[in-house]
C-alpha cells in the first residue's frame, strides 16, 4: 500500500460513499431537477446558515464565481501574495473577468494584516480600480484564523464598504480545530467557498455559498464558464455522503500530523517549520538534504512526498497512525544511512 502525504486531495471513495454514489437519485441538473445536487445544496447552505448555494466543479471554480460576482471588469479585490485564488487558480480572475487584484504578504499566522490592507484601497479616483472584495484563506498553510480576527475583518469591511470573500477549501477543518459549528465562521462573510474534494474525501466538487442573490448569479456565471452539469447527482452523492460522515473524522487527520510533527522532530537533520500544528498539514525545512534523493528514497519505500527543500506533509483519511509511525521510520533511516549534502 502506498502512503501519500503531498496533499488530502488524493483520497479516494470509501466503499460507503462508492454505494452512495451509485443508488443516487438523479435528474437533469440545468433545469433544476437533479434532487440529489438540489439536497446537496440544501445541506451546504443549512450548515454554513446561508440562504442559497451552488454545486460547483471545483474549488478553483468556485472562487472564480464569487470574484466574477463581487467585481465587475476594470474593479479590484485583494488577496495574499500566496493565496490560492491569486497563485494557483491560472489567473481566471483577470482572464475571465477582467477583474485587477491587490495581493500582499500574509502575516506568519495566515492573516492579512487589516492596516495594511487599509492602505491599499483605492481611493474614489478615477486613476483606480474601485476596491470591492477582500478575500481570505482559512486555513492558510494549516494555520486556523482566529475567530476575533475574522470579527475584526467583519467590522473593517463594514467601515470600508467592501465585501468579504472566503476561499474556505478546508474550512471544516478550521471548524474542528476551534471546536464550534462551521456557521460560527461562515457567518463573518458575505460568499464562502468549501471543497468537498480534500479532506472530506470526495472525488470531485465544491460549494458556493451566499444570498440568493449572489447565488443565482454565479449560476449564469457556471454556465458561461460551462460548468452546467446534467445528471451530477451521481457525484454530489459523494459530497452529501462526505458531509453527513466525514467531518467530525477531521480530527484524527490533525491528531496524526502532531504525531508525525512529534517523529519528524526527533531528527536533527531536519526542522518542524511551525510547533504549532492546527489542522493535517506539517511544513518541513529539511535544509540542505538533498530532496531529490530523499523522494526518491521515500517512494521505493512506497511513501509519496513532494517539494524542494521545504515539505509540506498532509494526512488525511488515507492516512493512520501506523503509517505515520512508517513514515518516521523511513525518514529516520534516510538520515542514518545517508549523509545529507
Amino acid at each position: 500500500m502506498t502512503i501519500d502525504l503531498r496533499s488530502d486531495t488524493v483520497t479516494t471513495p470509501s466503499a460507503g460513499m462508492r454505494a452512495a454514489m451509485a443508488q443516487a437519485e438523479v435528474g437533469d441538473d440545468v433545469y433544476g431537477e437533479d434532487p440529489t445536487i438540489n439536497q446537496l445544496e440544501e445541506t451546504s447552505a443549512e450548515l454554513l446558515e446561508t440562504e442559497s448555494a451552488l454545486f460547483c466543479t471545483s474549488g478553483t471554480q468556485s472562487n472564480l464565481l464569487a470574484l466574477l460576482c463581487h467585481c465587475e471588469r476594470g474593479e479590484e479585490y485583494i488577496v495574499g501574495q500566496q493565496a490560492h485564488t491569486y497563485q494557483y487558480e491560472g489567473g481566471g480572475a483577470a482572464a475571465f473577468g477582467s477583474i485587477h487584484s491587490q495581493p500582499l504578504n500574509f502575516e506568519p499566522d495566515g492573516t492579512l494584516d487589516l492596516e495594511k490592507v487599509s492602505s491599499v484601497i483605492k481611493p474614489d479616483d478615477f486613476h483606480f480600480p474601485p476596491t470591492r472584495l477582500l478575500c481570505l484563506e482559512n486555513t492558510r498553510g494549516g494555520r486556523v484564523l482566529p475567530l476575533s480576527y475574522l470579527d475584526d475583518a467583519r467590522q473593517f469591511v463594514n467601515e470600508k464598504r467592501i465585501k468579504l470573500h472566503l476561499d474556505g477549501a478546508r474550512i471544516f477543518n478550521a471548524s474542528e480545530d476551534l471546536n464550534v459549528h462551521v456557521k460560527k465562521i461562515s457567518g463573518y462573510f458575505d460568499s464562502i467557498s468549501f471543497c468537498l474534494s480534500k479532506g472530506l474525501g470526495a472525488p470531485v466538487g465544491s460549494l458556493l455559498c451566499g444570498n440568493k442573490d449572489l447565488v443565482n448569479r454565479a449560476r449564469r456565471w457556471r454556465k458561461a464558464l460551462g460548468g452546467g452539469m446534467r445528471q451530477a447527482g451521481i457525484i454530489a452523492a459523494a459530497g452529501l455522503y462526505a458531509l453527513q460522515n466525514n467531518v467530525k473524522r477531521l480530527r484524527e487527520d490533525h491528531e496524526h500530523a502532531q504525531l508525525l510533527a512529534k517523529g519528524l522532530n526527533e531528527i536533527e537533520h531536519i526542522n518542524i517549520a511551525s510547533k504549532n500544528i492546527q489542522t493535517n498539514m506539517v511544513f518541513v525545512d529539511v535544509g540542505k538534504t538533498d530532496c531529490k534523493a530523499l523522494i526518491s528514497f521515500l517512494k521505493s519505500k512506497g511513501i509519496l512526498i513532494q517539494g524542494t527543500g521545504f515539505l509540506r506533509l498532509v494526512t488525511h483519511l488515507g492516512i493512520n497512525e501506523e503509517d505515520i509511525a512508517t513514515v518516521v521510520n523511513a525518514f529516520k533511516k534516510f538520515y542514518t544511512d545517508q549523509v545529507p549534502t
